[in-house]
């Protein structure tokens, strides 16, 4: 019995400990144009594909990609499908896609039905303010490209607010701004994890 006990508090720190750096944006007025401009980037229905220079480089990135990610997503299909869609929707907002696998590490451990204290939901915890400020009513913030979407849109939106500083940027992502410790550990989980240096697809000259 005691053992369980244990048990229990400790998945219960466990729990509180990934929740504790879970996204709560603080909802604030826009203008009309930012307004205007976010919708039209969460309008686009096209479907995610790698965006890379040859299709060679994209095969490399996803395979690398997805080795890093088997055990937090087992499941192949879905786990490739999660990462052509994250290479997607970061590269057509501006953002490093390794950047991104990050800072969904850090909100919500690559759980796609998390939900934080505050409310924030899914893979980068996006706010529900955001549905009625720039969405529309039938958005479901599970959804995996949904998700997605609105998350690198409104971390775009930071970035051009701060000028182009991500670390201010992510603090206002997490509602956290001028404190360190949520831009260092998405930094710090780009770095270690998912930071990729593309491999030469031209074979190395022989020297004789």
């Amino acid at each position: 019995m005691r053992k369980i006990i244990q048990l229990c508090l400790l998945l219960t720190l466990v729990v509180s400990a990934s929740a504790a750096w879970a996204g709560s944006q603080i909802e604030e007025p826009l203008s009309n144009s930012v307004k205007a401009l976010m919708q039209r980037s969460l309008s686009d229905k096209a479907a995610p594909i790698l965006t890379f220079a040859t299709k060679e480089e994209g095969q490399a990135w996803l395979h690398e990609m997805s080795q890093r990610l088997q055990k937090r997503i087992p499941d192949t299909a879905y786990r490739e499908d999660f990462l052509r869609t994250v290479h997607y929707e970061a590269s057509r907002a501006g953002l490093d896609p390794q950047m991104v696998l990050g800072l969904i590490q850090v909100e919500s451990g690559f759980k796609k039905y998390a939900v934080s204290s505050v409310g924030a939901r899914g893979f980068m915890q996006v706010m529900p303010f955001w549905v009625r400020s720039i969405g529309a009513k039938d958005h479901n913030l599970f959804l995996l490209r949904t998700n997605l979407r609105y998350g690198c849109t409104i971390l775009r939106h930071y970035i051009d607010i701060e000028r182009g500083d991500l670390y201010r940027a992510l603090g206002r992502y997490n509602g956290s701004l001028g404190k360190p410790e949520y831009p260092n550990l998405v930094l710090g989980a780009w770095r270690k994890h998912w930071d990729y240096q593309p491999p030469s697809l031209a074979a190395p000259a022989k020297i004789i």
